[in-house]
């Protein structure tokens, strides 16, 4: 460090065994200023003080991160080293095929292969790949089991390669769990040990809801795939030091609500308060009332209010979870002490402790009313005893986040179906999928046990679920199968239909599998707006099924609820859920588990010893996992009639030397776009449609239609992930009009499928851009929804705002992101889309610098660059992440 560091003295030594370590003793810094800052910004603090000298933090950083309370308002560039990354195997294949590939690009120039590994810790949790293809049943968990190993097997060998050949990177075999909930469950150190160094865990993830396990105290939050490999090739993350809101929680919930009704009360609350890339932390006496688990659903659902994390510090209670899940008491001992004397440790209770926030906003869980989320945003919270009247109200509305545009004439539309031998009908609001899924809330006992409760007491009071409803249960962990069966609740499950199907997201990705061919007939026939209801946390439009046009977000027990009720149209305040025993109406009321019903299962059944024993045995995979035999080869060795596993195109044509021009020249508009197009929009996801270009790739290399699989488990061959791109049935092109997966060819006036034009346009030697409106890429942190606009030859994005992780994204494939002024759009400046664009980005392109657009019939306007940090451009210099860090280790 040189000598002018103010925090010389306060620079130290540790030597631990053969190795030295540098660090800053917070406790000699400045003592006041540490207890006025955020808990979560101490950890990033700590990060800094900790890596000193190991990637180059310099005083300033540690100035800025101590001095927040005058920083935080300025766009101050800090450095933050997580402490591991952790994937998934959706985002996770795809980062292997890059660290492969990047093997083969570092010997090609002349480097050595082997340099190219983790150097981070990495974890990479299989959980993505299982479908609900059979549901009901005792055999249903065996059948969808086989069918993912049947169709995933490629995928498995080469996760096993990686396994085998990348040090310091574990793998959990699927089948395990979810890779959220293992997190919070099994792999969340929240204390590093390394030689006798202890240090705070902390995550990124490449999976939006990473921010789950800040439910437990561990500062972390999803990044793109690209950034999460930088990360685990030893490179720190540039970020600008964020606001930190302060939720103060106050009060008691009521018997009749659950954790799940918090959520999207905090959820819908914090959007209108506006929180995108900001930290929240919760602090105030009700954080006190809250579980862990409880905790964890609320920081789960970060992603859904747009912050970057939802922080809850480390108190009693996360070390009383720590000791239900069987971690070690010698190290929950040492944890607590370190954590005391570092000021890491919370009491909620104690209003002395809290610290300095940006803003702070309050709400009192007394206030917390049963509700959902939805139809088609999780951000869209309707109080229960209001799901009858919203939902009459979207059938109305025009087309939009809130309607459907349903003309009055087909509003009371029914189609009459045969399932099973038995008459059935289906109308506007039928349910015909009801998942109990995601860590969301399979992480949670008390939900998942008041499901369990109301169940019984359905089966008691005669109810049945009509069999034609898709019904499942998956699982985020075994531990919930062992106490669901220990406490005597799942029998009861099963008789309404709700067996255990797989141990992965499954419904809540959009994994769900198909429906029966006589309920899609009778849906396609009425176009109907039928409907699922998910202890999800996502339910955009066409994710969890193309056929639920309408979907909902509620907690487990009102999954059961809505399955027996079997539509939303519904008043469960006035009428009954159902008749049962002798034609006797049944009422929710009458089945709804008690606050301490629920407690007194919790505190009997959920038991130290069950995490113990179902994760002693986490990593041995089953039987279709152990006979799997993958190669061992340094360089992997490719092969090239696999529609799995593709050598990608990124560095083919990459050299030692930097990219010369970064010019738009006349680029025509690929895609002209709204508000709030998703990562789901852009990026494949779900099942691939018999009538789409990927399907006509797969097709002509011999693939049956049966097994094209989902796009997920495809994103490891990027011709068919390009093809999928833009692929969404409800995207909305304006240069087209209507939804649908198109583009128009702007020179020949043509309507096409995105990847024919896009293709159509390269074969011409025409670059294209995107033009698109507010929150422009929110949702799941995909890598695919960058890398597939890339190899559409998309070059610049101009939109009116961007969501964090997605912006974050563009600039690591080395796309523009580009941004309107405040008040500019498409819309006011008359842009159609029809015209071309240049854009000329000077040499020394500066962070947050203007530069002119200039339309070809003579027009200009100015947009802002968004690279935000000085290492984005570097990124941007290099061609991308992935580029500059192979020439680091040239």
């Amino acid at each position: 460090m040189v000598q002018t560091n103010p925090f010389l003295k306060s620079l130290k030594t540790l030597k631990v065994g053969q190795k030295e370590y540098k660090y800053y003793d917070l406790q000699s810094l400045d003592e006041k200023k540490y207890r006025d800052l955020p808990f979560s910004t101490r950890v990033l603090l700590e990060s800094a003080v900790r890596n000193c000298d190991q990637f180059q933090v310099l005083d300033k950083d540690v100035y800025n991160i101590l001095n927040w309370a005058d920083t935080r308002e300025a766009t101050v560039e800090i450095p933050f080293k997580p402490a591991r990354v952790i994937l998934q195997d959706f985002t996770g294949v795809p980062a292997l095929v890059d660290f492969a590939a990047m093997r083969d690009a570092i010997k090609r120039l002349g480097g050595d292969p082997q340099k190219v590994n983790p150097i981070c810790p990495a974890d990479l949790v299989v959980d993505h790949s299982v479908q609900v293809d059979l549901s009901r049943g005792p055999n249903a968990l065996k059948n969808n089991e086989e069918r993912e190993f049947e169709r995933n097997r490629e995928r498995f060998l080469f996760l096993k390669w990686g396994a085998k050949t990348l040090r310091n990177m574990l793998i959990v075999p699927p089948g395990s769990g979810i890779v959220h909930q293992v997190n919070l469950e099994y792999l969340a150190r929240v204390i590093f040990d390394v030689d006798g160094l202890l240090y705070p865990d902390s995550v990124v993830g490449t999976d939006s809801h990473t921010t789950m396990i800040n439910g437990l105290g561990v500062l972390g939050w999803g990044v793109g795939g690209i950034e999460a490999e930088a990360v685990m090739l030893g490179q720190a993350i540039s970020m600008v030091l964020p606001q930190v809101l302060g939720y103060r929680i106050t009060g008691h919930l009521n018997q009749l609500t659950t954790s799940t009704d918090v959520v999207p009360t905090i959820t819908k609350h914090l959007r209108s308060v506006g929180v995108v890339g900001k930290f929240v932390e919760f602090f105030g006496p009700g954080v006190s009332e809250l579980s862990i688990a409880d905790r964890a659903t609320i920081s789960n659902m970060c992603p859904e209010y747009g912050a970057t994390v939802g922080f809850f510090p480390v108190d009693e209670t996360s070390l009383k979870y720590l000791r239900q899940t069987g971690r070690d008491e010698g190290k929950i001992v040492a944890m607590e002490s370190y954590l005391k004397a570092a000021k890491l440790f919370r009491n909620y209770a104690d209003p002395s402790e809290d610290p300095v926030f940006s803003e702070v906003v309050e709400l009192d869980l007394g206030n917390v009313v049963p509700c959902c989320s939805g139809p088609k945003r999780p951000q869209d919270r309707v109080p229960l005893s209001a799901m009858k009247t919203d939902f009459s109200e979207c059938l109305r509305n025009t087309a939009g986040f809130k309607g459907f545009g349903i003309a009055e004439e087909k509003r009371s539309a029914s189609v009459e179906f045969t399932f099973e031998n038995t008459a059935y009908k289906l109308h506007h609001g039928s349910v015909v999928i009801a998942a109990i899924t995601s860590c969301t809330n399979t992480s949670n006992p008390s939900v998942m046990l008041g499901a369990g409760i109301l169940a019984k007491k359905a089966v008691e009071a005669g109810l049945t679920v009509k069999p034609h409803i898709k019904t499942s249960l998956s699982p985020g962990s075994g531990v919930v199968t062992y106490y669901l069966k220990e406490s005597g609740v799942i029998e009861f499950m099963e008789k309404l239909g709700f067996n255990v199907v797989g141990y992965g997201c499954m419904t809540c990705i959009g994994n769900s599998g198909p429906l029966d061919e006589s309920v899609t007939e009778a849906i396609e026939k009425g176009d109907l707006v039928a409907v699922g209801v998910l202890s999800g946390n996502r339910n955009f439009e066409g994710r969890i099924h193309p056929l639920t046009r309408a979907n909902y977000l509620a907690s487990p027990p009102l999954v059961i609820a809505y399955a027996l009720a079997g539509t939303v149209l519904i008043d469960f305040e006035n009428e009954p859920i159902g008749h049962g025993t002798g034609g006797k109406p049944v009422y929710l009321r009458d089945i709804w588990p008690m606050r301490d019903e629920i407690e007194e299962l919790e505190r009997k059944f959920v038991l130290p010893a069950m995490f113990k024993e179902v994760y002693a045995r986490i990593q041995n995979g089953s039987e279709y996992w152990n006979k799997l035999e993958a190669p061992g080869d340094v360089l992997y060795p490719w092969d090239s009639d696999s529609t799995y596993i593709k050598f990608p195109p990124f560095f083919e044509k990459m050299s030692k030397e930097l990219p010369k021009s970064t010019s738009i020249k006349e680029a025509y508009v690929l895609l002209n776009l709204g508000d709030s197009v998703t990562t789901d929009h852009i990026s494949p996801a779900g099942s691939i449609a018999r009538t789409s270009t990927a399907a006509r790739y797969l097709t002509s290399r011999g693939v049956a239609a049966r097994e094209f699989n989902s796009y997920g488990s495809r994103r490891g061959n990027d011709a068919a992930m390009a093809r999928g791109t833009f692929a969404n049935i409800r995207l909305l092109n304006k240069l087209v009009g209507k939804p649908g997966p198109k583009a128009v060819h702007v020179p020949s006036r043509e309507t096409m499928d995105v990847f024919d034009a896009a293709e159509k346009y390269e074969a011409d030697g025409r670059q294209v851009i995107i033009l698109a409106g507010k929150e422009y890429g929110s949702g799941s942190s995909r890598d695919w929804a960058a890398k597939g606009p890339w190899m559409l030859g998309v070059r610049a994005v101009i939109a009116e705002s961007y969501e964090r992780i997605h912006r974050s994204n563009l600039v690591g494939m080395g796309i523009i992101p580009l941004q309107y002024k405040a008040g500019e759009s498409a819309e006011t400046l008359s842009l159609t889309g029809s015209e071309t664009f240049s854009i000329e980005l000077p040499a020394d392109i500066q962070i947050g610098q203007e530069v002119d657009v200039k339309v070809n019939d003579g027009r200009s306007f100015r947009v802002k660059v968004r690279f935000d940090t000085d290492v984005e451009l570097t990124y941007f210099r290099h061609g991308g992440i992935l580029n500059f860090m192979i020439r680091q280790l040239l």
